[in-house]
């Protein structure tokens, strides 16, 4: 594999670890990265080591998301025949938008990947917010160095699943000390980082000044460093206190180990809070037990391997490194190697490596023959208990799990009598909720899913046949059976994903043209498990209708597609859970109009529901009796506006 990563701070020659690691796992690596850069309060240069692969930049601008690079050796570099380009700067930022715009301009179609840290959600001014969801709209993949910020770019606009993936260090950069305790003069807490108000220096110091036995060492530079000396002698521990400056990167490792205890005293403030904590991990890698506050994704980082205290809380503080440096010392200890473990580069570029995997958007061949992959399968219920007897019979013997929206004792006793298993959510949360409770507690993990509705019926064996369909391709995320109702009439089961344009082109009755992607619907529906992994759950948004249109335009997103299998064919009674056809026609156009808003944003709802109105308009007149009447009420509905209307009727 050959991957292009472009990464400002890639000029740190520790940062590149990752790059290192994922050679050594045979991917052929080229990075571009900053001339120079202000790092750890110094300026760095990159000095790279015998083979690696790395190219320069000039610079335009000192913010990480408000810098851009020379585009003369990105455009080199980009002329490149690469697997995946990895873009290791911000979805937002005008560098990631730098890049993307010349790779277009090179005419490249390589998969992309991106990288965020920010676990504040925020709303840009445009044009960031703009540039942010280009960017994230063709991704084929997002790491996030935490919890947060993977969760926050997966509600704005990547269509898949972020990969949480730590930053890394070098444990042989950061070797472990021999062990000590701390002497008569004192318990050494050291504090490295810019030298802000938000990094809790001022917490920090009460915590030395309120503990006679500690004394503290602080490295770095910053806003605050000509008015600590005058804040420490008003605290009186000016005797107790080091000011260390600003150190180079390669003198970080012994800082650390000249400390008894690290602290990370951050806090939080409403544009800005930590994003990782990367010196944590580099202290346990040394041995030094870690204290940190509870700002943004410091419990995370830290967690179990260091001692957690709320933000600003000097008193808390000071207790805890006291008990670092004394009764919890050794277990802190092991816990903290263990944890620098998992944050090896070796780890990390193993993590890379799935995830440029996972991006390349290629098949991976058809399954061998004979070869079958396992099955599990999801029926969310509600009610109607006979036709949910008639869907299970025929596949009980199979791994199946029966969500019940209703909380019927009914149903939950069919399910013991057939030896399938029922999961009782408590409340009635829609279909998309229902399938996302069982994917938070599968019975086989690694499956393929199979979503089947109560009142439809396929047979163990047609099952089976889907499931070599699914893998007969391997950009298949998603395969459904041909369909027939009760009377043996076949459904439309293929549909081209809506757009505004195929909603003007069907208003002005010129649907045959319209063309694009397709999907299949979701009563009788296989979702393949790695596809599964990378686009993630359904969108609870959606309450009933569209969420499997959505989460197959987001696998379509992601380079995937979606089939129906004419060899195999299901019964679908329809309607099966509802009787009120008004209902359903209002949660239909709902769920029709949040899918607008999501996939195409305003303007493009606005543009999809002109498009409905005169159609339905044109309709009204042209066609006689009840055909002429659902045009009209389907008018008005838009009229009104398909969510108001649900929500006024009590629906969501």
């Amino acid at each position: 594999m050959r991957v292009l990563r472009v990464s400002h701070s890639a000029a740190v020659d520790a940062w590149r670890g990752r790059e290192r690691a994922l050679a050594g796992l045979g991917v052929e690596v080229e990075v571009v990265t900053a001339q120079r850069w202000h790092a750890g309060g110094t300026e760095v240069e990159p000095h790279p080591e015998p083979g690696e692969r790395v190219t320069t930049a000039r610079t335009w601008g000192r913010h990480p998301a408000l810098f851009v690079y020379d585009p003369r050796p990105l455009w080199r570099a980009l002329g490149g025949s690469w697997d995946v380009i990895d873009i290791h700067e911000e979805p937002f930022s005008l560098a990631a938008a730098e890049v993307l715009l010349l790779r277009a301009l090179r005419g490249r179609r390589t998969p992309y990947v991106l990288y965020t840290a920010q676990n504040l959600p925020k709303r840009y001014p445009i044009p960031f917010r703009w540039l942010e969801r280009a960017a994230l709209r063709h991704a084929s993949g997002v790491s996030a160095c935490n919890r947060d910020a993977a969760r926050i770019v997966e509600a704005k606009d990547f269509p898949g699943r972020a990969t949480t993936i730590p930053l890394g260090i070098d444990p042989a950069g950061f070797p472990p000390r021999q062990d000590r305790t701390p002497d008569d003069s004192g318990v050494v807490v050291g504090l490295l980082g810019r030298l802000v108000a938000e990094k809790g220096v001022d917490v920090l110091l009460r915590a030395v000044a309120a503990r006679p036995t500690l004394r503290g060492r602080i490295a770095g530079s910053g806003p605050l460093a000509d008015a600590l000396p005058e804040r420490m002698r008003e605290l009186g521990i000016a005797d107790r206190v080091e000011l260390v400056g600003a150190l180079r990167p390669e003198d970080v490792p012994g800082f650390l180990a000249s400390l008894d205890v690290l602290a990370v005293p951050s806090t939080a403030t409403p544009r800005w809070t930590e994003q990782f904590g990367r010196v944590a991990v580099e202290a346990m890698s040394v041995g030094v037990p870690v204290v940190s506050s509870d700002a943004g994704a410091l419990p995370d980082v830290v967690g179990d391997a260091g001692i957690v205290v709320p933000a600003r809380d000097a008193d808390a503080l000071a207790d805890a490194l006291l008990d670092a440096a004394g009764p919890s010392r050794e277990r802190l200890r092991a816990s903290g190697f263990a944890r620098a473990r998992e944050c090896s580069w070796d780890a990390v570029g193993r993590d890379y490596l799935d995830l440029y995997r996972a991006a390349r958007r290629r098949p991976v061949g058809a399954q061998p023959a004979g070869a079958e992959h396992p099955i599990e399968i999801a029926v969310v219920a509600y009610g109607s208990v006979d036709l949910l007897r008639a869907a299970l019979e025929p596949i009980a013997h199979l791994p199946v799990t029966v969500v019940d929206n209703s909380s019927l004792p009914e149903i939950a006793a069919l399910c013991d009598e057939l030896g399938v298993r029922y999961l009782d959510p408590g409340r009635n949360g829609g279909f998309a909720a229902g399938v996302n409770r069982m994917l938070r507690d599968r019975l086989v993990p690694e499956a393929d899913l199979l979503l089947l509705n109560p009142d439809a019926r396929i047979s163990a064996d047609d099952v089976a046949a889907l499931g070599r369909a699914l893998h007969s391709l391997g950009d298949l995320a998603s395969v459904g059976p041909s369909q027939v109702d009760d009377d043996g009439h076949r459904a439309q089961v293929s549909w081209i994903f809506p757009s505004p344009g195929r909603a003007w082109l069907e208003a002005l009755g010129a649907a045959r043209l319209r063309r694009g992607p397709r999907f299949a619907i979701g009563s009788v529906l296989l979702l393949r498990a790695e596809a599964l992994a990378q686009v993630g759950p359904f969108d609870e948004r959606f309450f009933l209708y569209a969420e499997e249109t959505d989460w197959a335009y987001r696998a379509s997103l992601l380079g995937w597609r979606h089939a129906e299998v004419t060899a195999v064919t299901a019964v679908h009674h329809g309607a099966g859970t509802s009787t009120d056809a008004s209902l359903r026609d209002v949660r239909f156009h709902a769920s029709q109009e949040r899918y607008y808003r999501k996939h195409f944003g305003r303007a493009g709802w606005q543009a999809a529901r002109a498009a409905v109105i005169v159609g339905s308009l044109a309709r009204s007149v042209v066609l006689p009796g009840a055909r002429g009447d659902t045009a009209r009420r389907r008018a008005r509905l838009y009229l009104r506006g398909p969510l108001r209307v649900a929500a006024s009727v009590g629906s969501r």
